[in-house]
């Protein structure tokens, strides 16, 4: 099994697939880089907005890794955190991280994505609502565009990057082709893109392994690529992903 998770958020998928008895490999596709002041401009703007906190009727988080990042900012420069604000994560996960760093956020039921929140009552009429999204550079624009068509007045910042790991010459071909992999658990299109990347002239050979995901949209995204065995699990928290390679 590959799990591809960021190095820091792994180990509990590793340790419930050891659980099952599986023989886990961990390959991050992802490495989570905050936003430094080294970053200039993109600094500037987070810090601006961070500083308007008090501002904003709705701050969103948009992953835990937002949440994490996001909660380092606040706290960098709010002792305690404004009144009036709603906290707002997409999906259980989100919330749940910022729970444990004191923060207590609201996320709509349902699902763990932008259009489960985009559904929910509350976020229909946005009229002039000052709305500000946490989220790593280059994100989806859905959330954004479709609250501003609702009268929102939305403004980014973007905490953190994620980018494609370096890894040494060789150390992908014994990874993944020394053994064959039963399966490879994916939560997101840019982990994906990145796998077939890494993989470069031996990208087909993985077409044919199972592939877990956590939705039907990067299931589409998967089957766009050439993956022709995908099963989706019921969202993308970690103990959902082990349980879509049991048996139905």
């Amino acid at each position: 099994m590959l799990v591809t998770r960021p190095a820091h958020q792994s180990r509990n998928q590793l340790e419930l697939l050891h659980q099952q008895g599986a023989e886990p490999v961990a390959l991050p596709l992802l490495e989570i880089v905050p936003t430094t002041e080294q970053d200039g401009a993109d600094f500037q703007q987070c810090k601006a907005c961070i500083l308007d906190l008090d501002r904003y009727c709705d701050v969103i988080f948009v992953s835990p890794n937002a949440a994490s990042i996001g909660a380092d900012w606040i706290d960098e420069y709010w002792p305690q955190l404004p009144l009036g604000v709603r906290w707002v994560g997409i999906g259980q996960q989100t919330c749940d991280r910022l729970e444990q760093l004191g923060v207590n956020a609201w996320h709509a039921d349902g699902g763990f994505d932008s259009e489960t929140l985009l559904a929910h009552p509350s976020m229909q009429d946005m009229t002039d609502a000052r709305i500000l999204i946490l989220r790593a550079e280059g994100g989806r624009d859905l959330l954004a565009e479709t609250l501003r068509s609702r009268g929102a007045r939305i403004d980014y910042a973007h905490i953190y990057r994620r980018v494609c790991p370096a890894y040494p010459p060789g150390l992908i071909q014994s990874t993944i082709y020394t053994q064959p992999l039963s399966a490879i658990l994916i939560t997101s299109g840019q982990a994906l893109r990145n796998l077939l990347h890494l993989c470069g002239q031996h990208r087909a050979t993985l077409t044919n392994i199972l592939i877990i995901v956590p939705s039907a949209r990067l299931a589409e995204l998967a089957r766009s690529l050439g993956f022709n065995r995908i099963r989706v699990a019921q969202g993308p928290d970690d103990r959902s992903m082990v349980d879509a390679l049991l048996p139905a």
